[in-house]
């Protein structure tokens, strides 16, 4: 009759458990270092009321540029282009004004007639009219302020 007896598996000296601590904490190490690289932080939607926000009339070129980029964001929309008039206005660029609330008009009338705001309406006629001489041409250096 023969006995067999089988053996308990031998640990390695305790080593096994030190080399997976020390295996996971370099892969931790690397993911902390190359996974978790700093993200901007997002950037705020443009609006179509931004063109006249924060307005510093020191920075009025400034202030224009990022007006256009709000023109650009909103092509059908009147209302930044009756703020950049007032930009280009502020800016002494009157053909720039008043080609801007030129157009802002032919936008609005191209809305259905509730859809806009009537102070809106009534900015754009009343600008597009100093934007005119008596005689009906576009005006040129001597129109009043808006």
């Amino acid at each position: 009759m023969s006995v067999s007896v089988s053996r308990a598996p031998r640990c390695r000296g305790g080593r096994g458990l030190v080399d997976n601590l020390a295996a996971t904490a370099a892969l931790v190490g690397l993911l902390l270092t190359s996974g978790c690289s700093e993200e901007p932080l997002p950037q705020r939607q443009v609006r179509s009321d931004d063109c006249l926000q924060n307005v510093n009339l020191a920075q009025l070129n400034e202030q224009i540029r990022r007006c256009n980029g709000v023109v650009a964001a909103f092509p059908t929309n009147p209302v930044p282009l009756n703020d950049r008039y007032l930009l280009h206005s502020l800016a002494g660029n009157e053909a720039a004004a008043c080609a801007d609330i030129a157009r802002a008009s032919t936008l609005a009338r191209a809305k259905p007639p509730g859809s806009l705001d009537a102070q809106l309406r009534t900015e754009l006629k009343l600008r597009q009219e100093l934007c005119q001489d008596p005689k009906g041409t576009p005006a040129t250096n001597n129109r009043p302020q808006p």
